[in-house]
């Protein structure tokens, strides 16, 4: 059981929380009570969740780079964060192609730089870096990778958060040993939720056709990921930061990923995005298959979780046909100009309870 008490009056930094997920961390954070200070880029989307959320009115939020070093210096010494959460990245496999030296930059040297700014600020006793299900060499096998596998990601973004694993592991080693300082990775699956309109994600695409009440266009409908709601990752690093601020035997690598049955190919999420956004709003809707000849993208994916789960207690909470329901009751909300943060704080607290108290 995650007890969200732990985090009233704790002083978190999260980069990247003008992103979709860092704006749902934002979110519980809030409701628990946190005092929350953000470092991110301005939001990657227009419109964006962070945006529509008034988050700015509700946190101590900084625009900056994770880049640059120097700011980054500054605004830890500002906050004296007891926990941080290192969310920041550049996300995208199709625009690593496009920009591979920026990816780089962005998905390591920023670890390096937020890594370089916890060893300096004595008040922080909990690290989280996140990074993806990607980091692993993938060899297109049935089962799960577990923790102990090979790290060797194939495209620019799946290598730069790969090496970006492998300074944080360099960094704990060298620096925090014995310091008082917990480190640990979070390996997360593709995550769908409410609110993400980013470019180049298969449900953020479902929504905007659907909005068109055009086609959805499906590149690659034989692809398998493991899909999860954007609260279940989201549970597990609170979970993991909190565990390892507590004791620092949790500290370590973990995957955060859905059951078996919750790997899905791209085609079935869209058919069951489709069969819901029908049934929800009344549309008719369909998809279509058409290959576009892209870059490399991994064809079979999923993760073993089993020590998260044996090691904290964590279960996914929401299957993907719950997961897909939350996202059309998001999108219906919005396109009918609704209130979002109301709309987020009762998904919230649906997910939360009974098996998370304090939210």
């Amino acid at each position: 059981m995650l007890d969200m008490k732990f985090y009233n009056k704790k002083k978190i930094l999260i980069t990247g929380h003008t992103g979709f997920k860092g704006s749902w961390m934002c979110q519980i954070l809030l409701m628990a009570g946190a005092q929350v200070t953000g470092y991110a880029l301005d939001p990657p989307a227009n419109p964006s969740l962070f945006n529509l959320c008034h988050m700015t009115q509700k946190i101590h939020s900084v625009i900056g780079d994770v880049r640059d070093l120097a700011h980054l210096k500054a605004v830890f010494a500002d906050a004296q964060p007891e926990i941080v959460i290192h969310m920041a990245a550049q996300p995208i496999v199709r625009e690593s192609y496009k920009d591979p030296v920026y990816t780089y930059e962005t998905n390591v040297m920023g670890t390096v730089n937020i890594l370089e700014c916890v060893r300096c600020t004595p008040s922080v006793k909990s690290f989280l870096n996140v990074t993806t299900d990607k980091v692993y060499l993938n060899r297109e096998w049935e089962w799960g990778y577990r923790e102990n596998e090979e790290l060797n990601g194939y495209d620019p973004y799946s290598n730069s958060k790969s090496c970006s694993e492998l300074v944080t592991g360099s960094y704990k080693n060298s620096f925090f040993s014995g310091s008082g300082v917990a480190i640990s990775t979070a390996r997360a699956g593709n995550v769908i939720g409410g609110g993400d309109f980013a470019a180049d994600r298969i449900i953020p695409d479902c929504i905007r056709a659907a909005k068109k009440k055009q086609d959805i266009i499906v590149r690659n409908p034989a692809s398998t990921r493991p899909y999860e709601h954007v609260l279940e990752p989201i549970a597990a690093y609170l979970m993991i930061a909190k565990a390892q601020y507590e004791d620092a035997g949790y500290a370590g690598s973990y995957n955060v990923g859905p059951d078996e049955t919750d790997c899905w190919t791209t085609g079935d999420l869209v058919t069951l995005f489709c069969k819901k956004w029908n049934e929800m709003s009344g549309d008719s809707i369909k998809w279509v298959n058409q290959y576009d000849g892209g870059p490399h993208e991994a064809n079979f994916l999923k993760l073993d979780c089993s020590k998260l789960k044996r090691t904290l207690g964590w279960h996914p909470r929401w299957n993907v046909e719950t997961a897909m329901e939350k996202i059309i009751e998001w999108s219906l909300v919005y396109f009918d100009n609704g209130d979002i943060p109301e709309c987020m704080s009762r998904q919230i607290r649906e997910f939360f309870a009974p098996n998370y108290v304090n939210i």
